[in-house]
C-alpha cells in the first residue's frame, strides 16, 4: 500500500485536484475528518472509510479494524516501489504528485538524520510530517502541539510553550511563522525554554532577525536554517553561530539571504537562468558549461539519491527536471550563487526577479535587507505598473519611522514606492513563503 496524505490547508479544488491524480481506496480519519466527507464528493467517493471516532455510520470502526485478519502473501519492495504520496501546495496551478519511493524515502532519511542530529531517545517538537516519518524511523519521540497547525502563523504560543515545557521537549522544528508565535509569546512573558538543545527552522525564507529571537527563547540552541523543498529535503543549512559580522552587513547591504552549505548528500549547481524553458538532456561537461563562476546569480539545480526524480504521472517534469549523463537532475525554481566558501546564497524565485531600465533586482536581497528594519514584520518586493514596489506589514512602530528608515537602509535598491498593507498574501501550508502573483494582483 502506498500512504497518500493530502495537506490540512488544502481547500475543496485542491482536495478534488489530488483525487483526481491518484484516486484513493481507502480513507482513514477521525471525527473532524469524517465531517470532511460531507463536503467534499472526492472523498465519499472512497469505498473504504475507516474512523477512529466511535460510532459513525458507514465507518469501519478503527477498533475492529486492527481484529481483521491480516494478509498472509508477501510484497518484495524494491527501492523503485512507491511508498509515499504527497502532493505540491498547488497555489500557482494544479498541484504535482510526490510520489516519494522506498528507496527515496531511506535516502532522505539518512540525509536527515545527519543534518538534523536526530537521537534515539530525544524528544522533539514535530509540525513537518516528513521530519515526523524521519523520528520514528530513529527512536525520536514527536510532540504534536494540541494548536490548528492548518494554520501556523495563528497558532496559541502559550499553548505550544506549555506542551513543551510539560513534555521536557529537547528539540523542535517548524516554520518561520510558527516560531514567530512561540517568540512571540516569549518576548510578552520573559520566559524561555531552557531545555531545548536543538532547533530547525525550514519552509519558508528564514531570516537572521528571527534565528537571533528563537536564540533568547531557547539560550542552550544554536538555531539552525534548513533549505530545501518538496522535491529535495534537505538542501542547504547553516546555523545562527555561522554568520559572521560580514555576512551580516552582507545581507544588510543586498546580498541576499544565506542559506550555508549544501548536505553532503546533494549534488548542486548554480547554473545559467532560463526559467521557463526546457533543459535538453546534457553531459557532465555541458553541465560544467552551463554552470555560473563563484558570485554569479543563477538558477539552483540538484540531484542525489534523496532528490524526487520525477512526479506522479510526469506531471511538471518537463519544466523541473532534467538529465545529466542519464541523472535526474531537479530545477528549485529559485534564484542564488555560491561564494568562494562554497555556501549557498538565495536571491529568491526565478519568477520574481525584477529585470527593468535600471538593471537586476532579487527580492531576497531587499527583502533580507529590511528585515532588519525595527517593526517591520514582513516585506515583499514586486514590479508593477512599472515601478519597483516594497510592500511591507508593521508592528509596533508607525508608517512615517518605517518609511524613512527604509529608505535609508535600501537607497541602493531604487525602491519607487512603499506600500503599507494590513496583510501580505503568502502560502497556505507554511503561511511564509509570499506569494508574489497574488501580491501583484494586489497592487496592479
Amino acid at each position: 500500500a502506498i500512504a497518500m496524505f493530502i495537506d490540512p490547508s488544502a481547500d475543496p479544488r485542491i482536495i478534488d485536484n489530488c483525487c483526481k491524480l491518484q484516486r484513493p481506496v481507502a480513507y482513514f480519519s477521525g471525527l473532524l475528518g469524517q465531517l470532511l466527507r460531507l463536503r467534499y464528493a472526492a472523498l465519499r467517493n472512497i469505498t473504504l472509510n475507516f474512523s477512529t471516532a466511535r460510532a459513525v455510520p458507514g465507518t469501519i470502526a478503527w477498533d475492529s479494524a486492527v481484529a481483521f485478519k491480516p494478509h498472509r502473501d508477501l510484497f518484495a519492495a524494491g527501492p523503485q516501489t512507491g511508498a509515499l504520496l504527497t502532493f505540491t501546495s498547488g497555489s500557482t496551478g494544479a498541484p504535482k504528485g510526490a510520489l516519494r519511493s522506498h528507496g527515496v524515502l531511506l535516502a532522505q532519511l539518512k540525509a536527515l538524520r545527519e543534518t538534523m542530529q536526530l537521537t534515539p531517545g530525544d524528544v522533539d517538537l514535530t509540525t513537518l510530517p516528513i521530519v515526523l516519518l524521519a523520528n520514528l524511523a530513529c527512536g525520536v519521540t514527536s510532540i504534536i502541539s494540541d494548536v490548528d497547525l492548518r494554520q501556523p502563523a495563528r497558532v496559541d504560543g502559550a499553548r505550544v510553550y506549555a506542551d513543551a515545557v510539560s513534555q521536557h521537549v529537547a528539540s523542535a522544528t517548524a516554520s518561520p511563522a510558527f516560531f514567530e508565535r512561540l517568540v512571540g509569546y516569549s518576548k510578552k512573558t520573559s520566559r524561555t525554554l531552557p531545555e531545548m538543545r536543538k532547533l530547525f527552522c525550514g519552509g519558508a525564507p528564514v531570516f537572521p532577525r528571527l534565528l537571533d529571537a528563537l536564540r533568547k527563547t531557547m539560550p542552550r540552541t544554536d538555531p539552525c536554517a534548513v533549505y530545501g523543498s518538496t522535491e529535495a529535503e534537505p538542501i542547504a543549512h547553516v546555523a545562527v553561530s555561522e554568520f559572521s559580522p560580514s555576512d551580516r552587513e552582507a545581507m544588510r547591504s543586498g546580498a541576499g539571504l544565506l542559506a550555508g552549505k549544501p548536505v553532503a548528500a546533494v549534488r548542486l549547481r548554480i547554473v545559467r537562468n532560463q526559467w521557463g524553458m526546457q533543459i535538453t538532456p546534457l553531459s557532465e561537461a555541458e553541465l560544467g558549461q552551463m554552470s555560473m563562476a563563484v558570485r554569479d546569480p543563477g538558477e539552483i539545480v540538484v540531484s542525489g539519491d534523496h532528490v524526487l526524480p520525477g512526479y506522479l504521472g510526469g506531471r511538471g517534469d518537463e519544466e523541473t527536471k532534467f538529465k545529466v549523463d542519464g541523472a535526474v537532475w531537479h530545477r528549485t525554481g529559485d534564484l542564488g550563487y555560491l561564494d568562494e566558501r562554497g555556501r549557498v546564497w538565495l536571491l529568491g524565485r526565478c519568477g520574481a526577479r525584477i529585470d527593468d531600465a535600471r538593471g537586476t533586482l532579487y527580492p531576497f536581497s531587499v527583502e533580507c535587507a529590511a528585515s532588519n528594519v525595527a517593526g517591520i514584520e514582513r516585506s515583499a518586493l514586486v514590479s508593477a505598473q512599472g515601478k519597483r514596489i516594497l510592500a511591507v506589514e508593521i508592528h509596533g512602530t508607525n508608517r512615517e519611522t518605517a518609511e524613512r528608515d527604509l529608505r535609508d537602509m535600501l537607497g541602493w535598491a531604487h525602491i519607487d514606492e512603499i506600500r503599507f498593507l494590513k496583510r501580505i498574501p503568502v502560502d497556505r501550508r507554511h503561511n511564509a513563503k509570499v506569494d508574489y502573483p497574488a501580491l501583484q494582483r494586489m497592487l496592479s
